[in-house]
């Protein structure tokens, strides 16, 4: 049985080597000046101003988190649309085509709530 992973362990130890070796190289023949401008941070070529420490309002934080949420049941929906055609040709189309319509009543719901609450406002 631990014969058919020879190989992938095999690919694993030599994908490792080459990453290993090449660190060390980069290492022993690489430059190690210090410049001071090489540790600042790259601000599109203007000078940074401030400290990188500047706090956000959490509305910033909380519509980034609902973008990825609704991103990832947009994606849900077309592997769903993807796969109507197998879900019919195995008689459960109708099923999941219901659990589909339930899941999409969640998330206009779930939009609604967060509409209502103001969750997507920048003014605030």
């Amino acid at each position: 049985m631990l014969e058919h992973y020879v190989p992938i362990l095999l690919l694993l130890g030599m994908v490792l080597g080459f990453a290993v070796v090449n660190l060390v190289i980069s290492d022993l023949l690489g430059g190690h000046r210090k410049v001071v401008s090489k540790g600042s941070a790259y601000e599109c070529g203007m000078a940074p101003i401030g400290t990188a420490r500047v706090r956000l309002s959490i509305h910033f934080y909380l519509v980034a988190v609902l973008f990825i949420l609704f991103d990832v049941e947009a994606v849900f929906l077309v592997l769903w649309a993807v796969g109507a055609k197998s879900f019919a040709a195995a008689d459960v189309g109708l099923l999941v085509f219901t659990e589909i319509v339930i899941f999409v009543g969640l998330l206009v719901l779930a939009l609604a709530y967060v509409w209502k609450k103001g969750g997507l406002d920048w003014d605030r």
